[in-house]
């Protein structure tokens, strides 16, 4: 398998609008994040982890133009708003499964309504996108596309996010921590993906100290930290983690196993 991460930032992005930082303006490409969202592959299938704003571009990025299924962690604008850049795949594989907490189709349904209806019918020429809507339940496993998945659900503020165990691999964005529920469905991964915000506290994501003690919880051979912020740029950061804690970057291809 092969986990590509497409965006790694936070909200903001990064660089940020109107910010003169030293990591807005720093030359490293890999400081440069877009809003956060991955793609995992298996021969010739692939699963895509949400639909931010710039999913077109990350998409052109990394040279992915296959999609089987979207898996959406919850309903922020920065992970659901380039929803409408799944045109180019439903027109050529009609609509696509997207799955994820109730809560969060629903709230897609209600801002994207000409997604999901049927009987709006784009002009003859034209085209729209198309997805249906599949909620999962926490801890009940289902088969999406060929893989094996996990929904897992953690805390993030006041409402709840879906991280996907698939196989060895274990996506978990926009947590505020690991549920003891949590790190129990994750023993045995191989690589952990985390959040990890700032050096401060935040009252609805992992600090970084708090990704890396979650990491240690749940003793992935190999941790990636995503949803990164201009407080903290990459070399700066990859500096002062232990070996096998990374922060991933736009682009960032990482093999598992040998499928």
């Amino acid at each position: 398998m092969r986990l590509t991460f497409l965006g790694t930032g936070t909200s903001f992005g990064v660089p940020q609008i109107g910010c003169g930082c030293a990591v807005c303006r720093s030359d490293d490409p890999r400081d440069r994040r877009t809003r956060v969202a991955a793609v995992l592959a298996r021969r010739d299938r692939a699963l895509l982890f949400d639909t931010p704003p710039e999913l077109r571009l990350q998409l052109l990025a990394t040279g992915i133009d296959r999609v089987d299924a979207v898996l959406y962690t919850h309903d922020h604008a920065d992970h659901t708003h380039g929803i409408d850049d799944l045109r180019a795949i439903s027109v050529r594989t009609g609509a696509l499964p997207l799955y994820g907490p109730v809560e969060a189709l629903d709230g897609l349904a209600q801002r994207f309504p000409y997604i999901f209806d049927p009987n709006v019918k784009p002009l003859p020429g034209t085209s729209k996108p198309e997805g249906s809507r599949v909620p999962l339940e926490p801890g009940v496993r289902v088969a999406i596309a060929g893989f094996d998945v996990l929904p897992i659900e953690v805390p993030h503020g006041r409402i709840r996010v879906f991280g996907y165990r698939v196989g060895p691999v274990a996506y978990i964005t926009d947590a505020k921590s690991l549920p003891d529920a949590a790190v129990a469905q994750l023993a045995g991964v191989e690589v952990l993906v985390l959040n990890a915000l700032f050096r401060r506290q935040h009252p609805s994501h992992f600090s970084i100290d708090e990704a890396v003690a979650a990491a240690r919880a749940v003793g992935a051979s190999r941790t990636f930290l995503t949803h990164l912020t201009h407080e903290t740029g990459h070399a700066e950061l990859e500096a002062s983690l232990p070996p096998d804690i990374r922060p991933a970057y736009d682009g960032l291809a990482v093999e598992i196993g040998t499928e």
